[in-house]
């Protein structure tokens, strides 16, 4: 028995299915600061473990929620507002915030005095010194501290491990005593006839003869006797010379077909690697095809969405181009007929600065709409249609400064696709939060918008949207939230405006977290959002 990797298994067990999370209710830790009351659950007061937050706003433990839920007609014990199971959604930022609290080792009690973060905790309690820990023999029920673990199987446990001083056989110390006086082949006892023996070991009680006329016996049996027994072994020599005999020759058959399949072995084994290597060459060029296609096909799609675009904004510009040198010409005419001017004159120059008005008219409506044009070029340049938006957010203290000061609350990203013929989506962002958030909080949203193809996709929309804050440091920590659209939402319905309203996480991110952390750099902030497109069918 090992007895140091028995203990480490049964502590990591308790650590981490027993002792960290309650079995009901919120964390009871001693906290070295009063946690705020905003992180305490409003059925059973105690500190939110794994938070949920209710429709209304209010935050309770998901065991908690779990009881009210089971209730008939459940309410918010807060505001008696009706609780809903769909409307209900795990807080992340709230627990993240509740894991960086610091608490008391639970072990304070008896001695120690360390502290750390809640997260930290579990960690800690797996190594601590004062932790009560189970004794690892099975039929032990203490609980011992760690650091006295080792004198307590060594010398206290009444289930510890002992060696047997006769047969040096290994058992529990409980067990030591029945051993030797029921089996232990070594240890000494007496003649079970009470002969003039006085004591022996175990393991020769059985070979012991008692009577020493059953000696003389066997002597007479042995000389009376004799040639029977040299018939019997005789006998039993014959038959054991026929069996090997028989094992001879079938071994010699077995050998004759050794060389045939050993060398079919070879010539199978030689095909084998011929084929091997062919299906290896094959397998590349299959490959490098397969993806010369995909790349071919993706280069084609590009090309043939470029020109559909291009084409009637090339034919503007050639035509407001015509335009330009048809007024150019007016306007030299129109100089002309000026130095000249007659009573009739007159007549025909204002006729034709009627027309030099009309084609300045003509001029002004084509800049206006190679100018939405030139837009729409821009916007579809810096498009995604993989259903992943990368937004980059540049001078984050003066938007930031704008969103407190009320200026400009919220900014939304550039549109982006689940594909060329997809949905249309944008991002919303409030640097300075929103609704439950606001002033706390960066608050993200996603919004669908009034796409070209709405017509041909399916309603309402129900792809997984993932959001994302985007850490720029070594470490790559991301804070990320993800959430699957609620179909009865107008949020999700086909848009009969330019864009829905949007949907999303109001406590995103805190923004000690964000400003204390490697997600600004430069200045900058990158926000993600991914849009799973993996079910979606073809329009």
């Amino acid at each position: 028995m090992s007895a140091g990797r028995s203990v480490d298994g049964r502590e990591q067990q308790v650590v981490l299915q027993q002792c960290f999370h309650p079995p009901h209710g919120g964390f009871r830790d001693h906290f070295v600061m009063r946690p705020e009351s905003k992180y305490c659950c409003e059925f059973c007061h105690e500190v939110l473990c794994k938070p949920r937050q209710t429709e209304c706003g209010h935050r309770f433990c998901e065991s908690c929620i779990g009881d009210l839920l089971c209730e008939p007609n459940p309410v918010c014990p807060a505001d008696r507002e009706p609780l809903l199971e769909d409307k209900i959604f795990r807080d992340v930022c709230c627990h993240r915030e509740i894991m960086t609290l610091k608490v008391y080792c639970r072990s304070a009690k008896n001695g120690c005095k360390e502290q750390m973060s809640l997260q930290q905790l579990m960690e800690h309690l797996n190594v601590c010194e004062y932790f009560e820990v189970p004794c690892p023999l099975g039929k032990c029920k203490e609980k011992i501290m760690r650091k006295d673990m080792a004198e307590h199987l060594s010398r206290k446990c009444k289930h510890r491990e002992t060696t047997c001083e006769y047969c040096k056989h290994k058992m529990a110390l409980t067990e030591l005593q029945k051993h030797k006086e029921t089996v232990c082949p070594a240890y000494p006892v007496a003649c079970p006839n009470h002969c003039s023996f006085s004591s022996m070991l175990r393991s020769e009680v059985s070979l012991h003869t008692c009577i020493n006329g059953l000696n003389q016996d066997m002597r007479e049996h042995e000389s009376s006797f004799a040639s029977e027994h040299l018939r019997m072994m005789v006998a039993r020599n014959n038959t054991l010379e026929a069996k090997v005999e028989d094992v001879k020759s079938e071994l010699l058959e077995r050998y004759k077909v050794l060389p045939s399949l050993s060398s079919r072995l070879t010539e199978v084994d030689v095909q084998y690697e011929e084929m091997r290597e062919k299906y290896r060459v094959l397998d590349q060029k299959l490959a490098s095809m397969q993806k010369l296609m995909s790349a071919h096909s993706e280069k084609l799609l590009e090309v043939e969405m470029e020109l559909r675009d291009l084409r009637p904004l090339r034919a503007m510009r050639d035509e407001v181009e015509a335009l330009r040198g048809a007024v150019e010409s007016m306007r030299s005419v129109v100089a002309s007929l000026d130095s000249t001017r007659t009573g009739t004159g007159t007549h025909t120059l204002a006729s034709l600065e009627t027309q030099l008005s009309r084609h300045d008219e003509m001029l002004s409506v084509h800049d206006i709409r190679l100018a939405d044009m030139d837009l729409k070029l821009q916007v579809l340049e810096t498009a995604s249609f993989n259903g992943t938006l990368i937004w980059k957010i540049r001078d984050y203290k003066r938007r930031k400064a704008e969103a407190v000061a009320s200026k400009t609350l919220s900014l939304y990203s550039q549109p982006f696709y689940t594909g060329y013929f997809g949905y249309k989506m944008c991002a919303r962002v409030y640097l300075n939060g929103d609704g439950m958030g606001k002033g706390t909080h960066l608050s993200l949203f996603f919004v669908v918008m009034r796409g070209e193809y709405d017509a041909l996709l399916p309603w309402p929309f129900k792809q997984k949207v993932t959001l994302m804050l985007m850490d720029q440091g070594p470490t790559r920590k991301h804070l990320g939230d993800a959430f699957k659209p609620d179909p009865n939402s107008s949020s999700f319905r086909r848009p009969t405006g330019e864009m829905n309203i949007a949907s999303g996480c109001p406590l995103f991110v805190a923004q000690t977290v964000l400003e204390n952390g490697t997600y600004i750099k430069d200045d900058t902030i990158f926000i993600k959002v991914t849009v799973d497109t993996s079910d979606l069918p073809d329009p």
